[in-house]
């Protein structure tokens, strides 16, 4: 039975991992004390909620929990470390902290442990997270108690949410360039200058033109995209930028 441990530490435990092609021991007191902690625990590694939501938005919203008080954040899953290491390599996971619960014993002790042998999973965690603070634990999302893999509050929104119902979020900002273009050059340095993380998506020009038309209906590039408003060129961009 699924519990909640609001009020209670978290189990004490400790993790076997593999860094640097050497085995190492994590103890929870060394993952927790004297510090503000969000831990997300999910069913597998490389599952398809847990690669394409869970982690990335954790990872995705990572400035926004360190700005409001986090000093780390844990993903906990019941996979070896061989698992969660490479699941790590394959994901956007550099602001987490990949933590494999191999014998399910955190999992067990926060009472999140489930059986999931009709899917040939064996034992695995419920969908939570949760913020501790120095090892107690402040507050849990436990996904509710229904058929399949919810996923419905355990998510990094609602985590942030909780902790600062005003924090500012990363803005989503994405740029179409092409090769040697200087007005590309142009749009990635003002918002380099202005401070943005922004992800570069450089066209082949066999196929600029079709992709510019269909997400912009502009064909030339760059085409400057900020939490899904279409700035435009960096002519476009530098003119935001003034107002």
């Amino acid at each position: 039975m699924l519990s909640n441990h609001e009020g209670q530490r978290v189990p004490n435990v400790t993790f076997h991992i593999r860094e640097n092609n050497e085995w190492k021991d994590v103890t929870t007191e060394q993952l927790f004390q004297g510090k503000n902690v969000v831990v997300f625990s999910l069913p597998g590694a490389f599952t398809p909620t847990c690669s394409s939501t869970h982690l990335p938005r954790y990872n995705e919203l990572a400035p926004a929990f360190f700005e409001n008080g986090i000093d780390t954040i844990l993903c906990v899953s019941v996979n070896d470390t061989f698992v969660m290491n490479e699941w790590a390599q394959d994901q956007e996971a550099q602001n987490i902290v990949m933590v494999p619960d191999g014998n399910g014993e955190f999992t067990a002790g926060m009472n999140m442990l489930v059986d999931k042998s009709e899917l040939g999973f064996g034992k695995r965690s419920w969908r939570y997270s949760m913020l501790v603070r120095d090892g107690v634990v402040e507050k849990m999302f436990v996904e509710p108690q229904e058929p399949g893999d919810p996923f419905k509050v355990s998510d990094a929104d609602t985590m942030l949410d909780y902790l600062n119902p005003k924090a500012k979020k990363p803005d989503q900002v994405v740029v179409f360039t092409k090769v040697g273009c200087p007005h590309c050059a142009r749009a990635k340095a003002l918002l380099a200058d202005r401070g943005y993380n922004f992800v570069e998506v450089p066209l082949d020009n066999k196929i600029r033109g079709k992709v510019l038309g269909a997400v912009s209906g502009k064909m030339t590039a760059p085409q400057v995209f900020i939490n899904g408003e279409l700035i435009g060129s960096a002519d476009d961009l530098e003119t935001r930028f003034a107002r």
